[in-house]
């Protein structure tokens, strides 16, 4: 397989996976891995992959992976996440849906529930949400970010201080290693730290990939949620931290 179109296949892979490895890749395309060296240090200059020790993830940094990559990056794992999450929360309840591709599968996963209230500074889950007559549907104001339909800024974390939610589901960007929940916008840091306040249970949705990218602001930490779903077990420090903390982990799938 010449290089021009192994290396589509190969930004396929890191969308699916969140992470390539050279020895795999090698394998999987029947090339030595100096080879595909070359075509991750090719793609990594292009800007499409950032290398790491023995492969590549998907560029990470000050900005945030373009929307419809995020929205097929994971999607199984995203969609057990969401089932689990929706499990957990009743019927009869009061929930704000935070901005992000997890979240709005969580949307999906709560059509079936009765006598919701959501509020959220998502317009694509609003859209979501309108399949289930038994949901009251509330859109936080704010600067609509048309990169993903999302409301940020002063004027949504306003909104969100007039209510105390049963329920708020987070997403992140990115995790480090301490456990704090990391993100690209200020605008919608600010939202998120709100919604800590605000919120009598706070659960936070974020597939593996969140655990190997980076990104500039700091939301707040595991510490501050009290549940966590993900799809795969977390590093054995982080999650001595999280029982420490009396942050629960439940990992999907």
């Amino acid at each position: 397989m010449s290089q021009t179109f192994r290396q589509p296949d190969i930004l396929e892979i890191a969308r699916t996976e969140g992470k390539v490895m050279v020895e795999d890749l090698a394998d999987r395309f029947d090339v030595t891995v100096q080879t595909i060296r070359r075509d991750l240090t090719e793609l990594a200059n292009a800007g499409k992959l950032e290398r790491v020790h023995g492969g590549a993830i998907l560029p990470s940094g000050v900005s945030n992976i373009v929307y419809e990559e995020r929205r097929r990056l994971n999607d199984d794992a995203k969609q057990s996440i969401a089932r689990a999450c929706a499990a957990a929360i009743p019927d009869s309840a009061s929930v704000f849906l935070d901005i992000g591709t997890t979240t709005e599968a969580v949307a999906q996963a709560l059509l079936d529930h009765s006598n919701l209230m959501v509020v959220t500074n998502n317009m694509n889950v609003a859209n979501i949400l309108l399949a289930n007559p038994d949901c009251e549907i509330v859109v936080a104001g704010g600067t609509l970010r048309r990169a993903d339909n999302g409301l940020v800024g002063n004027i949504t974390a306003r909104t969100i201080e007039n209510f105390k939610f049963d329920y708020a589901i987070l997403g992140c960007s990115a995790m480090d290693e301490d456990g704090d929940l990391l993100d690209f916008d200020i605008q919608e840091v600010l939202v998120g730290q709100t919604l800590l306040k605000r919120s009598r249970g706070v659960f936070l949705v974020a597939d593996h990939s969140k655990f190997q990218r980076n990104a500039p602001v700091r939301i707040g930490s595991l510490q501050d949620i009290d549940r966590f779903f993900t799809d795969q077990p977390l590093p054995q420090p982080l999650s001595d931290r999280c029982a420490g903390w009396g942050t629960e982990v439940t990992v999907s799938g």
